[in-house]
């Protein structure tokens, strides 16, 4: 049974996709105009220190909705749907009175059916499963698949991972499918003809990731996200009773960069400040660093594969994504003007982040995939509260902390086994302490590093020091994050910090141990 909650706060949710904080006006970048963010972030507590649970978009997003570990809630690299039976603090606030929602791009089942072949390659890896979905319900992983959406307009759940108005954009930049795909049909618009490389307008680009999109701007995602947040709130405001919790969720400025119309020449080249640790020559890093800075302008450009860009390749890159990261900052305005000119402003949380970073040339790479160096792990947070002083806090947050944050906000309990803190009291006592270290994870299916096993990675973060360790490879990176804040000078030779850091790693990984189902007796 439910319950109205006249006096409880709204809660809107504002994500991106691959998100630097650097690559915002209020993260100290000079270039990139993002004058509505910056307006958000003068009303709102930042967050500088905020960290992933995993820095790959699927398992991190079911990390902010679940407040769990990848480890824990099983989705721990791109290619797990998260389990139908997983607890979100969505479904907390569903329960508790809400009316929630999910906008855009979800990513918490696969956006792709796996080809036989790859499906049997799997199978021959990873034989059997611990685990027997069959009863599940049928299709229960297939609702943001891209060709079943293209084939139909997919109709959700009453409760989608606790989301009971869910409308969908899935994949990235001009290739996106979902909700969205229908829409455009709907609108006498094919596709094909617009979405992508083969429709794209002539462009000579130096980058395998930019070109110039045939989208328009008025058919763009990011402008039909924008849409979908300002109906949302119009109809929410019919119902001041019932608080909504709103999830308006951006697929770029991930790669492939296309931003549409004006914004594609909004920045040059030119323009670009190169990261001073563009030059990294990882002397003493791991052996998939050494590969792609040593193949360099050769190396493997395909996918979502890191690789070491040219300098020439970086500035276009950059140009085109700052240009969708306005296309963004000009939506959030328009969902900014909406809460206010609705009377909703007073009575709304609005939290802004993204699911992870990209290295964007800091070391001399580029996108994500392990690697946990800053521009990866780092996300941009701000979290505005009504009455609520603006501030600046350098405490240590994760992505897990979201979800027990906002539900303390709306005074509603969580749940057992969340792994996530309230972060509250940094509200009004930003220099307070609710973390002393961050646990990071990652996982892939491939053999990243050549060890002759699949890529296990395990990261502690503290306020002064930064260890990463790997399954299968004898090597660690071990930075002091007060002297050396690019982490330049890898300090594996340093035993007495490698020693406590791997302690301290140990007592880490211990206290993210499940503690859940709850006990049914004492025996």
């Amino acid at each position: 049974m439910t319950r109205s909650m006249p006096q409880s706060p709204n809660i809107l949710l504002i994500m991106t996709d691959q998100h630097r904080p650097d690559h915002t006006g209020f993260g100290g970048n000079n270039v990139v105009q993002t004058p509505n963010l910056d307006y958000l972030a003068s009303r709102s507590m930042q967050f500088n220190q905020a960290f992933v649970a995993n820095p790959i978009c699927m398992p991190n997003r079911a990390s902010i909705f679940t407040s769990r570990m990848p480890s824990l809630h099983g989705t721990r690299y791109n290619g797990i749907p998260l389990d139908w039976r997983v607890q979100t603090f969505p479904r907390l606030l569903k329960d508790a009175g809400y009316h929630t929602a999910h906008l855009g791009k979800c990513h918490l089942q696969n956006m792709n059916i796996m080809k036989s072949a790859a499906r049997r390659r799997v199978s021959e890896m990873n034989p059997g499963d611990a685990f027997d979905f069959r009863h599940f319900p049928e299709g229960w992983d297939q609702y943001e698949d891209l060709f079943r959406h293209a084939r139909e307009q997919v109709a959700m759940p009453e409760d989608y991972y606790g989301f009971s108005e869910v409308d969908l954009v899935v994949a990235h930049s001009d290739e996106c499918g979902g909700h969205y795909y229908q829409w455009l049909l709907a609108k006498g618009v094919d596709p094909k003809l617009i979405q992508g490389s083969s429709a794209a307008l002539a462009y000579e680009s130096p980058s395998h990731l930019t070109r110039k999109t045939a989208v328009p701007e008025e058919l763009y995602p990011t402008r039909y996200i924008t849409d979908l947040a300002t109906q949302f709130l119009t109809e929410r405001s019919r119902q001041p009773q019932i608080p909504f919790f709103g999830v308006v969720s951006f697929p770029d400025p991930h790669h492939p960069f296309t931003p549409p119309g004006k914004y594609f020449d909004m920045y040059t080249p030119a323009d670009y400040i190169l990261p001073r640790s563009f030059s990294d020559k990882h002397e003493r890093a791991a052996p998939h660093y050494q590969r792609a800075i040593r193949e360099g302008a050769s190396g493997l450009r395909r996918g979502v594969n890191m690789f070491a860009p040219t300098e020439t390749e970086l500035r276009e890159m950059a140009a085109k994504e700052y240009g969708m990261i306005s296309m963004i900052d000009d939506g959030i305005g328009a969902i900014l003007r909406q809460l206010q000119t609705l009377g909703l402003d007073e009575n709304t949380i609005i939290v802004f982040t993204s699911d992870h970073g990209d290295m964007f040339g800091d070391h001399g790479v580029m996108l994500k995939g392990a690697m946990h160096y800053r521009g990866c792990t780092n996300v941009p947070l701000l979290i505005r509260v009504p009455n609520h002083a603006a501030g600046v806090c350098a405490s240590l947050v994760s992505s897990l902390d979201i979800g027990p944050t906002l539900l303390a906000q709306a005074n509603v309990p969580g749940f057992y086994g969340m792994q996530g803190v309230d972060a509250s009291v940094l509200l009004d006592k930003p220099a307070a302490q609710v973390r002393s270290e961050i646990l990071i994870e990652e996982d892939q299916l491939n053999d990243l590093l050549n060890v002759g096993q699949p890529l296990r990675m395990r990261t502690l973060i503290t306020a002064d020091t930064r260890l990463t360790v790997y399954q299968g490879y004898p090597g660690v990176e071990l930075f002091d994050l007060d002297g050396d804040p690019d982490e330049m000078n890898n300090r594996v030779e340093d035993t007495l910090l490698r020693s406590r850091m791997m302690e301290r790693l140990t007592y880490a990984q211990m206290a993210n141990t499940d503690v859940s189902p709850k006990p049914s007796a004492f025996a």
